[in-house]
């Protein structure tokens, strides 16, 4: 298998800037996955912060320990929430696809140099 296409499935499948590891491109490697990682743990945090809020809600008898009232809970966020989350959300599909566009072109040129025995 080529080192372009090993490069883009790393990054794809493992994480972004995997295939850039592989290639031996540890800045933009190191770059991308700190780039998607906060990313990810941004989008977690809030997820666990707002189940954290609900669980407390429950706890102090605020709202019934009902599954459709919790579902209503958790399936209406604020919208300054809902914004950060859908721009996050944003940053790391972008992330990841130029993880896996990078790492292919960067893999593919070096098997262009490969084949002509640079």
């Amino acid at each position: 298998m080529k080192k372009s296409m090993k490069a883009a499935l790393l990054s794809a499948f493992v994480f972004p800037g995997a295939g850039h590891f592989f290639l031996k491109k540890h800045i933009t490697g190191a770059i991308l996955a700190g780039a998607t990682f906060a990313s990810l743990y941004f989008l977690v945090s809030r997820m666990v912060e707002r189940a954290l809020q609900i669980t407390e809600k429950i706890q102090r008898g605020d709202i019934q320990l009902d599954i459709a009232a919790i579902t209503e809970l958790v399936s209406k966020p604020t919208s300054t929430e809902t914004l950060l989350l859908n721009i996050t959300s944003a940053i790391l599909i972008v992330f990841w696809i130029i993880g896996i566009a990078d790492s292919y072109r960067i893999g593919h040129t070096q098997d262009k140099g490969d084949v002509t025995g640079g």
